[in-house]
């Protein structure tokens, strides 16, 4: 079989295996409803405590955004509290102190795609209505909803937007996340069917993984460049330290040619693309994610109750930041949050 043959051979296998996710999906929504146990209403204030998984960027802004939340909304006391280290137990650990300081509703970044489930379903015992923010566990999970990127599609829609800035053609890299992040499979897959649908034209150097701190991204990601820049006709960033510092090297380097779409709006990476050394930069909503997590639990534990036929996954918007959006991109992101909150009872809750 010669070389187009075998990535039609892989755009079919491809294509079977999303039917086969989309099947499995449906399943695993079937079970997630019958795992997830209502809950009971209570007269009692809504405390609200947003747990992420460890220290990182990302999650900087769901602090103020609870405290907004808590403003605008009324419930009682927020935090956001963050372990010191990307560990399950150090989450669990933190989770269980809150808890023991009376906080009565939480919003989890998962530590662990499976594990986080297991603590999910101990807050519910205790009747403590929990919701993930930013990434997803594996289903079935107790979790009421998980509100955050569908990072599949954002990064599909990364890869075809750097492919389409190569000319359809070329050599790509892909630089993403720790594989302990439930997230980083999804973006890896994506990546690959946009690069399999080119039948050929653009070839997947590799995926750089495990790189979304500071020491090993600049470590990994100037060595790449060192050793095969000429062979490289465009970077896709599905995370986003190495987003920051593969800007910041295409930048030092003087080097346009290379085309590279990141992920989030850090300022080095949002005036990269000003300079014209980024094509863009996919958005994300950790804001609107905290914000929105934060009137739902407190719905939740005193009026309303998910619908049975709630998506698991609720999308919190995602588009790309390129040079004609790079300074009014925020005011989308807020229209977007807007929207899921003020819909998010219609289409997803049954109140009384």
């Amino acid at each position: 079989m010669n070389v187009k043959g075998l990535n039609r051979y892989a755009s079919l296998v491809i294509a079977f295996l999303l039917v086969v996710g989309m099947a499995t999906s449906a399943f695993a929504q079937d079970a997630r409803q019958e795992a997830a146990p209502a809950v009971e209403h209570d007269d009692s204030e809504t405390t609200v405590a947003v747990v992420p998984g460890g220290p990182h960027p990302y999650f900087a802004p769901m602090e103020g955004a609870i405290a907004d939340s808590q403003a605008a909304f009324g419930f009682g006391d927020s935090t956001f509290k963050s372990p010191t280290e990307w560990t399950l137990d150090a989450q669990n650990e933190l989770i269980s102190t809150l808890q023991a300081q009376g906080y009565n509703a939480f919003a989890i970044f998962p530590g662990d795609a499976n594990g986080t489930n297991s603590t999910v379903e101990e807050l519910m015992d205790e009747n403590i209505p929990t919701v993930l923010v930013g990434g997803c566990t594996s289903e079935p999970s107790q979790a009421q909803f998980c509100i955050a990127t569908d990072v599949a599609n954002s990064a599909y829609l990364a890869t075809k937007s750097l492919i389409e800035s190569m000319g359809g053609e070329g050599t790509i890299v892909h630089l993403t996340g720790f594989l302990v992040d439930p997230n980083t499979q999804l973006r890896m897959a994506a990546v690959e069917q946009a690069v399999a649908e080119t039948d050929g034209a653009v070839t997947l150097m590799q995926h750089l993984a495990d790189i979304d701190s500071q020491e090993e991204a600049d470590n990994k990601i100037n060595a790449l460049l060192a050793a095969s820049a000429s062979e490289i006709d465009g970077i896709v960033s599905t995370a986003y330290v190495p987003s920051t510092v593969a800007a910041t090297a295409l930048r030092n380097l003087g080097d346009k040619r290379i085309k590279m779409v990141g992920i989030d709006d850090d300022p080095i990476v949002l005036d990269a693309i000003r300079e014209g050394y980024l094509v863009g930069t996919m958005a994300q909503n950790p804001y609107g994610q905290a914000y929105i997590a934060g009137w739902a639990l407190d719905q939740l534990r005193h009026s309303c109750q998910m619908n049975a036929d709630s998506p698991f996954l609720i999308d919190s918007g995602t588009f790309l930041i390129d040079e004609t959006t790079v300074d009014t991109y925020a005011d989308n992101l807020k229209e977007i949050t807007d929207g899921i909150q003020t819909s998010f009872a219609e289409n997803y809750m049954d109140c009384e």
